[in-house]
């Protein structure tokens, strides 16, 4: 297990370039599998479940290829964002298509509306096509965890 700084929503060890997937539950596991790795989520088939509730609720794919799975759980240790870019699409239920960006937010149970805080910021970056751009045209996962803390931790 590896552990980055924990103080930052994102890093390169929880960001998958290219990711291989063709369902979004394969997808999420496989990011999730990333925070587990790193020490920020405790039990990865307990945190599944609980994305997996909250994605019964509502499908969590937005327009412009996007997917925004997330849960508040009592497996998150620290408030992280893990991010898989894909060319091919990864079908989350938006009506306009796959995904392409894939944001898998893990939020501590205890953190009220944290998580809330974390997409409305991120929500709030992705109306706008240059940072989905600067996003999908990133080629590490150095690069893409450098555009989400400049862009969305702040």
């Amino acid at each position: 297990m590896t552990t980055s700084d924990h103080s930052v929503l994102t890093t390169k060890d929880i960001v998958v370039v290219d990711l291989m997937a063709e369902t979004k539950e394969e997808a999420t596991r496989a990011l999730a599998q990333k925070l587990v790795d790193d020490g920020r989520v405790t039990d990865l088939e307990g945190f599944l479940e609980d994305v997996a509730a909250r994605e019964a609720q509502l499908n969590t794919g937005l327009p412009g290829g996007i997917g925004i799975p997330h849960a508040r759980s009592s497996h998150v240790v620290v408030p992280s964002v893990a991010i898989g870019t894909t060319s091919k699409g990864i079908p989350f239920g938006a009506e306009d298509g796959p995904a392409h960006l894939i944001f898998l937010i893990a939020a501590p149970d205890g953190a009220h509306d944290e998580h809330l805080h974390i997409l409305a910021a991120l929500a709030r970056k992705l109306v706008h096509d240059d940072f989905k751009e600067s996003l999908r045209n990133a080629k590490t996962p150095a690069e893409i965890a450098a555009i989400i803390t400049k862009e969305v931790q702040k």
